[in-house]
């Protein structure tokens, strides 16, 4: 069944862990759907959990499922707020939408550590700092 439906592949759609804000006490982190796309993408779907290892033990994180109606072209959608203690572990967003009656899909994965200053960019259409990945 699954080899009747067709491939769609997603483009130019990023996520992002962003730093918003920044005191000499605690720093604030969001991630966000980037859509560079020059069409709107519709009935977004997330789903965000974090996964490892921690001092030996297994750690898991609730899994976290966020909607967003629609994300115009060439624009951007906070999903959440993260927390950098689970930084440490991988961070997971399946991202799933449509594009007209077509259905999209992606796992995008933040490793361990990864989400480190040394990675830092600016983040495009969000213009502050952070770690994006996405093709």
């Amino acid at each position: 069944m699954k080899k009747d439906l067709p491939e769609n592949l997603v483009e130019d759609i990023f996520i992002a862990v962003v730093l918003e804000n920044e005191t000499p006490h605690a720093k604030s982190w969001g991630v966000y759907l980037i859509n560079l796309k020059e069409t709107a993408i519709e009935t977004v779907l997330v789903t965000s959990k974090g996964y490892g290892e921690r001092n030996g033990e297994e750690v898991k994180t609730s899994v976290l499922r966020h909607m967003i109606p629609t994300v115009e072209a060439k624009s951007f959608a906070k999903i959440e707020m993260i927390d950098e203690q689970v930084f440490g572990l991988s961070n997971e967003y399946w991202l799933s939408y449509y594009i007209g009656r077509d259905i999209y899909d992606k796992k995008f994965i933040f490793l361990p550590e990864s989400i480190v200053e040394s990675n830092f960019i600016k983040i495009p259409l969000v213009n502050m700092p952070g770690v994006m990945i996405g093709v």
